[in-house]
């Protein structure tokens, strides 16, 4: 297996976004597994270590914003770049910005998802 092939994680709870981003990563050489609320993607992000997750917010089970804490509180996982991908960006970004102990993620993307924006802020989070 190529070394070089990033591993992404891809948190939502519409199986139509989650059909369609595994979809467009793996078109764009990304490995994806994926998780379809906080609770699962907080399991699946200390057992795989992902280099990257893309979380939505509004999820049933545990919300995004819980997980996206989880995670970073975490040691196994507090490095992992987290892309908000959600309809509620601005509501969610305020909050964050507004909490002393969390940082804030590597990028926020609005749905509906504009691919070629999302791919961009991937490869930054990533450094590529």
């Amino acid at each position: 297996m190529n070394v070089n092939i990033k591993k992404i994680l891809v948190v939502d709870d519409e199986p139509d976004t989650l059909t369609f981003l595994t979809t467009l990563l793996q078109d764009n050489g990304f490995e994806v597994i994926s998780a379809t609320n906080g609770k699962e993607c907080c399991e699946k992000a200390k057992a795989d270590q992902p280099d990257l997750i893309t979380l939505d917010i509004t999820m049933p089970e545990e919300s995004g914003v819980r997980a996206f804490r989880n995670i970073q509180e975490t040691e196994e996982t507090k490095d992992i770049p987290v892309i908000i991908v959600t309809g509620v960006s601005l509501d969610f970004k305020k909050f964050i910005h507004t909490r002393k102990n969390i940082r804030p993620p590597a990028g926020y993307m609005e749905k509906p998802i504009d691919t070629s924006e999302l791919l961009a802020k991937i490869n930054d989070a990533l450094g590529q």
